[in-house]
């Protein structure tokens, strides 16, 4: 157990750790491009009058709670693999090698697609309400 709470407290002052050093940048980058790519999406559900995406994934039957994870995840993918290849590059200049995939997968999720899954849904209610009010004829 105490080989476990070590292993813990390693990774998390890593993460911690990560925010100031070299490549910092990637903490603005990743999210604002997951942010770009929920924007893209979310306007499409709301043109397709879909659910908000969410919602979607906590009550939709399976096969279709499925298709749209999988929408989810191809959609930042670029994003999860810019994040990785940048954690690489840190872990390299930091440690000198590749130590520690776990933390550059947590921290791949945790940059990209965690904000593409809380912005998609909201991006999709603005653009709703946007063309809603722009076919009653009210200028937005």
């Amino acid at each position: 157990m105490d080989g476990f709470l070590e292993y813990l407290h390693r990774f998390a002052s890593d993460l911690f750790g990560r925010t100031d050093g070299p490549m910092t940048f990637r903490f603005f980058l990743q999210p604002t491009m997951a942010f770009l790519a929920a924007l893209h999406d979310g306007i499409k559900d709301a043109k397709l009058g879909r659910s908000p995406y969410m919602a979607g994934l906590l009550s939709a039957p399976h096969d279709e709670r499925n298709r749209s994870f999988r929408e989810g995840v191809t959609a930042v993918t670029r994003v999860l693999l810019l994040g990785v290849v940048m954690d690489v590059i840190y872990q390299f200049k930091v440690y000198g090698a590749f130590k520690y995939p776990l933390e550059t997968f947590v921290l791949a999720v945790l940059l990209a697609f965690i904000p593409y899954l809380v912005l998609r849904g909201p991006v999709a209610r603005v653009a709703k309400w946007w063309n809603a009010r722009k076919e009653d004829g009210r200028n937005p």
